[in-house]
C-alpha cells in the first residue's frame, strides 16, 4: 500500500488566529500562504491547510503524535493558556490526561471548536487486529 495523506483542509473563521494557535501550542514553523489558504506543515510531510468559512463549520478531530519532551512542552502551553483539556474525546474527564499503550495524551479545543489531541504513542490498531 503506497497511499499517504498529503494534506487536509481545516475550515476556520480566522486563519491567522487558528494557525497562530496551533503553531504556538505545537511549536511549529509559521504557516505559509498558498492561494486562499495558510498552510501548516507537519514533520511527516502532511499539511493542514486553513481556509476561512463564514457559515457553519463541521467540527473535526486532529491528533498529533509528539515525543515525550514535545508533549510536556505542549501540555505546559495548554495549561499556561488556561485551556480546558480532557482525558477523553467525550469531554467527561476534564483536567486529566490519559494513558494508552504506554503513552500519554489529552484533548483540547481550538478556537473554532475542532477537537485537537496530543499524544505520545499511536493507537496499537495493528496489535488489536492481529489478536482478534
Amino acid at each position: 500500500m503506497s497511499a499517504q495523506l498529503n494534506h487536509t483542509i481545516v475550515w476556520c473563521r480566522d486563519k491567522q488566529r487558528s494557525t497562530h494557535f496551533l503553531t504556538q501550542i505545537l511549536n511549529l514553523p509559521n504557516p505559509v500562504p498558498f492561494g486562499p489558504m495558510l498552510v501548516v506543515e507537519l514533520a511527516n510531510g502532511v499539511s493542514l491547510d486553513f481556509v476561512e468559512k463564514d457559515n457553519a463549520i463541521a467540527k473535526q478531530h486532529y491528533a498529533f503524535l509528539l515525543d515525550e519532551e514535545e508533549f510536556d512542552e505542549a501540555f505546559a502551553r495548554i495549561r499556561d493558556q488556561g485551556l480546558h483539556y480532557w482525558a477523553d474525546p467525550g469531554k467527561k474527564r476534564e483536567g486529566e490526561t490519559y494513558v494508552h499503550n504506554g503513552g500519554r495524551g489529552c484533548y483540547f479545543d481550538d478556537p473554532d471548536g475542532h477537537v485537537l489531541e496530543v499524544m505520545t504513542r499511536p493507537y496499537a490498531l495493528h496489535e488489536q487486529a492481529s489478536s482478534a
